[in-house]
C-alpha cells in the first residue's frame, strides 16, 4: 500500500465485481423476504450466478425480488480475496478450498469496512489530534488484509474492531463538537418508522440507531455520526447528509432518496433514487 494514498480508492475499498469470483453470491445465505425472492444456504451458489461469475438478472434485481443484492457492499473485499489472497484461483477451480475462501471473504469484508471508517476519519481536520493513531491503525489493518489465506482467516476481527472503535469514537466526539450547541443523542435508539421530517440532526449521535422506514424527509444530518445505523427504507428525500460521519454505500443503497438528497463525496447516488 502507498503510504500517501489512504483514500478509499487508494485502499481498494470500492467493489469491483468484474474482478471477483462471485463470492457474495455463494458465500452468503439469504432467506425469502422483502429483499430476496428465495432461500439460499451459505456456500450454495445463487441460481442467478452465471459461469463467468456475473449476475444473470443484474439489470432487473429489484423487479425480480432481489433488492437485497442491490444494497449489499463488500467494500472491495471480494476482489481482494479473489485476486490477492487466492491469486486468481476460484472456488470452482479448487472446490476443496471453497470453505476457506468463503471464510476469508467474511473476515476481509469486516476488515475493509474498518478501513473505510479509518479513511473517513483521516479526512476530518477536527480529528487531527488522533490522526497519527488513525494512520497507524489503518496501516496495521491494511497489512492484515494482505496476509496468506491462513493468516487472514485467523485474524481476531473482534479485537481489531475494539481497538479501532476507540479511535472512531474519539473522532466522532471531535468532529461533532465543532457543530456547536446541544446535539441530539440517539445512539442505539429504536426509531423504526419514526416521523422525523425536517428534524435538525446536525452533529447528532446516531450510532447503531434503528431508522428502518423512518421519515427523515428534509432532515439535516450534516456531520451526524451514523456508523452502524440501519437505514433500510429510511425516507431521505431532500435530506442533507453533508459530511455525515462514517456513512457507507450500503446504508445509502438501503435508503430511499431523490435528486435533492445530499450525500458525501465518494458515495454513488443509487439508481433506484
Amino acid at each position: 500500500m502507498s503510504h500517501t494514498d489512504l483514500t478509499p480508492a487508494g485502499l481498494g475499498l470500492h467493489a469491483d465485481c468484474g474482478s471477483c469470483a462471485g463470492l457474495c453470491c455463494v458465500a452468503l445465505p439469504f432467506s425469502a423476504s422483502a429483499g430476496f425472492a428465495v432461500d439460499k444456504d451459505a456456500g450454495t451458489p445463487c441460481t442467478n450466478l452465471l459461469a463467468d461469475f456475473s449476475c444473470g438478472i443484474h439489470a432487473h434485481l429489484r423487479e425480480r425480488g432481489f433488492s437485497g443484492c442491490t444494497v449489499f457492499d463488500c467494500f472491495g473485499a471480494g476482489q481482494k480475496v479473489s485476486q490477492l489472497t487466492f491469486g486468481g484461483r476460484d472456488w470452482r477451480q479448487e472446490p476443496r478450498r471453497a470453505g476457506q475462501m468463503f471464510t476469508a471473504f467474511a473476515v476481509m469484508r469486516q476488515l475493509h469496512e474498518l478501513l473505510w471508517y479509518l479513511a473517513d476519519a483521516l479526512t476530518r481536520p477536527a480529528a487531527a489530534p488522533v490522526h497519527e493513531d488513525l494512520r497507524r491503525a489503518l496501516r496495521e489493518t491494511d497489512a492484515l488484509t494482505r496476509g496468506t489465506a491462513e493468516e487472514v482467516t485467523d485474524v481476531d476481527v473482534a479485537a481489531v474492531r475494539q481497538d479501532i472503535n476507540a479511535l472512531l469514537v474519539r473522532t466522532s466526539e471531535l468532529v461533532r463538537a465543532e457543530v456547536g450547541g446541544r446535539t441530539k443523542n440517539h445512539r442505539g435508539a429504536d426509531l423504526i418508522g419514526a416521523s422525523m421530517r425536517g428534524a435538525r440532526l446536525r452533529g447528532a449521535n446516531l450510532r447503531g440507531a434503528l431508522l428502518i422506514a423512518a421519515d427523515l424527509r428534509g432532515a439535516d444530518l450534516g456531520s451526524a455520526d451514523v456508523i452502524g445505523a440501519d437505514f433500510r427504507d429510511t425516507d431521505l428525500r431532500g435530506a442533507d447528509l453533508t459530511n455525515a460521519l462514517f456513512l457507507t454505500q450500503a446504508q445509502v443503497n438501503a435508503a430511499k432518496g431523490d435528486a435533492a438528497t445530499v450525500i458525501p463525496a465518494g458515495l454513488d447516488r443509487p439508481a433506484h433514487w
